[in-house]
């Protein structure tokens, strides 16, 4: 069975995208990897802090164990999403502790995200985790830039960040970035923005963002890893299908199957299997807007 940063690389250099779903309540566990399954596509199953605290994930113990009851491992990994050192109200995060709980508790990768930090911390945070994980051979996840949507408050209107470039990933610091920490795979801010995860604009539709595909090739250029694409749910998929070829290999998808969840539960009052039904419904449908059904095949093949 190949490792899952072995896949990453190999789909990396074919220009495939890997979807990475959220897991915002525990019966959506078994729907993604059943429809990941299904479709022969490769995916991961991911959770972040917001979705065991603010929605219906429960812990990352209860996600793992969910994961191991019904996972194919052919089809999937689980990934730990978002463990923020600072997170989106300010706190400050026990980050080292839920990494530790994580990898102890069989995730096959994490994600640090340190984006909140002067640069020389982010390294340092990360750098620490690398540390942690590496010797498991597990690959590590950062953030560098400021990936919007998660903070409290409104932001500025969507077209003002996106002409003055506010948060990019700066491909100076990207290039420091990847040397200094010998990170697996880097988050990275160029146009994409996060669904809102608390108050009224959490039931809304999403911004259709648009991406700096310029600024994408000099990133792939210092970088050369994998790329990840947080806050994917509605980007607009002429901007999609070139930041995949242009080094985005790992896309998160959180809101678009989370109000698919929740809106059916609210149409089949409070039917869970209907609820999941709506979220394979909506994974297929991704999966097809992406073009990566059969992805299996090209992944594992010599």
């Amino acid at each position: 069975m190949k490792e899952v940063n072995e896949i990453m690389n190999k789909a990396w250099r074919l220009g495939i995208l890997i979807p990475a779903f959220n897991v915002a309540y525990l019966p959506m566990v078994k729907t993604i990897v059943d429809t990941l399954k299904e479709e022969r596509t490769f995916g991961l199953v991911e959770v972040s802090r917001p979705d065991v605290e603010k929605f219906g994930a429960k812990s990352f113990a209860s996600v793992a164990e969910e994961f191991y009851k019904y996972a194919d491992l052919y089809y999937t990994r689980l990934h730990l999403d978002h463990i923020p050192v600072i997170d989106e109200d300010g706190n400050i995060v026990d980050w080292e502790r839920l990494i530790k709980e994580s990898l102890d508790l069989g995730y096959h990768s994490v994600m640090i995200d340190g984006s909140r930090l002067p640069l020389e911390e982010n390294i340092a945070c990360t750098k620490k985790v690398v540390e942690m994980a590496h010797p498991r051979n597990i690959p590590v996840e950062a953030e560098l830039g400021a990936v919007f949507g998660h903070e409290k408050g409104p932001l500025p209107p969507y077209e003002e960040l996106f002409n003055s470039k506010k948060g990019f990933t700066s491909i100076e610091s990207a290039e420091i970035f990847v040397r200094e920490t010998n990170v697996d795979w880097l988050s990275v801010a160029i146009g994409n923005i996060h669904g809102a995860i608390s108050g009224v604009a959490k039931d809304q539709k999403k911004i259709s963002a648009k991406l700096d595909i310029e600024h994408l090739k000099k990133l792939k250029e210092v970088t050369q890893r994998p790329l990840v694409l947080h806050g994917g749910s509605g980007i607009r998929i002429e901007y999609l299908r070139l930041a995949i070829e242009n080094g985005i290999t790992k896309i998160n998808i959180g809101t678009e199957i989370r109000q698919a969840y929740e809106k059916g539960l609210k149409e089949s009052d409070n039917d869970i299997s209907f609820a999941c039904k709506r979220v394979a419904y909506k994974i297929r449908e991704l999966i097809d807007l992406y073009g990566i059904k059969n992805s299996v095949e090209k992944l594992y093949s010599s």
